[in-house]
């Protein structure tokens, strides 16, 4: 039994209590360097990651493109969050929140920033009118989706991921607490898929977005946590999941911005479709 913490007065930072993040949080936001970011010369400049959250856009870029919308080239900009990166000036002015993804949209006269995945995703399948319906029902049931994913990513990510694979010290409480919400999550989805091919009947952004966390939770691909979690259970999340890790845009855009000894032929930047050819 680990002795209880009881809370002070008034709450203090301690750089020594942070794991292996320690060196990254701080209670405080704003840039730590002055560095601007590399520009390209496609329309988009994407400055990520190859976590799930930066996944999910390359996956949508790579699926863009794959369905013939030449005008989504963009050149991807990877973004160490280890070594700060993101707290350059560059960075913080491209995303105050100092997390990736973020993105430059330069296919305008006026170059305009776009930050939070869930937002780059609505940008981009707006103005290619692709992977989201443009009105009625179906269109809500994709964004009720697509919100419900950027709801439950904090619990699976910081809260289950954390405190199973990250946290300096293992605690029942906050382990048990997440892995009854990251279950609950999948028991959602499968109840969901069971009487559909994809969240909203056709393939969309929601799946995208679902896919680079529950689906790739679900393929064992996060935290090593596919027989804690007992994920082959969940047998409609599986089918579903298989379904999208096939596609070929999902194959290109996950390698972008990623690590080699996670994912098999991982680029550090995108810049052409010869870097992943």
């Amino acid at each position: 039994m680990n002795d209880a913490y009881t809370p002070p007065k008034v709450w203090t930072w301690d750089s020594e209590n942070g794991g292996k993040f320690a060196a990254i949080n701080r209670p405080t936001a704003g840039a730590r360097e002055d560095r601007e970011l590399p520009v390209g010369e496609h329309p988009f400049q994407l400055y990520s990651l190859g976590t799930p959250n930066g996944q999910k856009v390359t996956i949508l870029f790579e699926e863009l493109l794959a369905a013939g919308h030449k005008g989504a080239e963009y050149d991807a900009w990877k973004i160490d969050i280890l070594s700060q990166d993101q707290f350059t000036s560059g960075f913080v002015e491209v995303n105050p929140n100092s997390k990736i993804p973020a993105l430059m949209d330069r296919s305008t006269g006026t170059p305009f920033r776009v930050f939070e995945s869930g937002a780059i995703l609505l940008h981009l399948a707006e103005t290619f009118g692709a992977f989201l319906p443009a009105d009625g029902p179906q269109r809500s049931e994709t964004l009720s989706w697509l919100m419900w994913q950027m709801g439950t990513a904090p619990l699976l990510g910081g809260g289950f991921g954390h405190f199973y694979a990250y946290a300096p010290e293992k605690y029942r409480y906050p382990i048990d607490r997440y892995t009854m919400e990251v279950k609950r999550q999948l028991d959602v989805l499968d109840k969901h898929l069971a009487t559909r091919e994809f969240l909203a009947d056709d393939y969309s952004i929601a799946d995208m977005a679902i896919f680079a966390w529950h689906g790739q939770l679900a393929l064992g691909r996060l935290y090593d946590a596919a027989e804690f979690l007992d994920v082959a259970s969940y047998e409609n999340v599986q089918r579903w999941a298989k379904a999208i890790a096939e596609r070929p845009g999902v194959k290109r855009g996950l390698r972008v911005n990623a690590s080699s000894d996670r994912v098999e032929g991982a680029v550090d930047e995108r810049h052409s479709a010869a870097d992943l050819d």
